[in-house]
């Protein structure tokens, strides 16, 4: 069966995958860029946006790992756009005409609407559906390739809780947020059911690694 996978997941050293107040200006809220400031200087980040530079080394060829046999992904309400973008029609994400998944996207949300047809393969489904309902869609969708939870930390922690998650890269970050969204909340004794392994980066981030243990 495929495996469920999350990548490139960043927190700050007190467990906050994003901060507060999210907004159209503000997708992380008041966390801004700094939990994702190693993986906008790598290599792989650049190439993405079709520009040149970036770094080697470490961080970038973790961040690749993205990608490789991705056949869908599932991500939140709050990934997809700030409080309020259900009420935008012509709102279609962060990213502009052609976002970096190039797979079928499942938004999960209590607001539906009309699967939304992006540039270079991405196309946005809504869903209002538990985890285990979420990843049998996704899981059709992908056509036997792997699925991606994309976050936020809300979605991740759900996932986990539910035991849906084979894979997951966390990056934890040398920085205190102080309020936001946590990741860990509720998930006590998460490592007794996961091979873990920890990686520090000259950059600064610790790389954590989850998979998890067989029967």
């Amino acid at each position: 069966m495929s495996l469920v996978r999350v990548h490139n997941f960043s927190v700050s050293l007190d467990g906050f995958g994003t901060g507060e107040g999210q907004s159209r200006d503000a997708p992380f809220g008041h966390a801004g860029e700094r939990l994702h400031e190693w993986m906008f200087a790598t290599r792989w980040w650049h190439e993405t946006i079709g520009r040149p530079g970036g770094t080697g080394g470490l961080d970038d060829a973790l961040a690749r790992r993205f990608a490789p046999d991705i056949g869908a992904e599932i991500m939140g309400a709050g990934k997809f756009g700030p409080p309020g973008w259900h009420e935008d029609p012509e709102w279609k994400g962060w990213w502009g005409p052609d976002p970096p998944f190039r797979t079928p996207v499942f938004v999960l949300t209590h607001h539906r609407r009309p699967p939304i047809g992006m540039r270079g393969g991405t196309t946005f489904h809504f869903l209002d559906a538990p985890p285990a309902e979420a990843l049998g869609t996704a899981r059709e969708a992908a056509g036997g390739r792997d699925v991606r939870v994309g976050g936020g930390p809300t979605v991740v922690r759900d996932f986990l809780a539910a035991g849906l998650v084979d894979r997951m890269h966390v990056v934890v970050v040398p920085i205190l947020l102080g309020r936001g969204v946590r990741l860990w909340d509720g998930l006590e004794g998460l490592e007794r059911d996961h091979e873990v392994e920890t990686v520090s980066s000259p950059s600064g981030v610790t790389h954590v690694t989850f998979t998890r243990a067989g029967p």
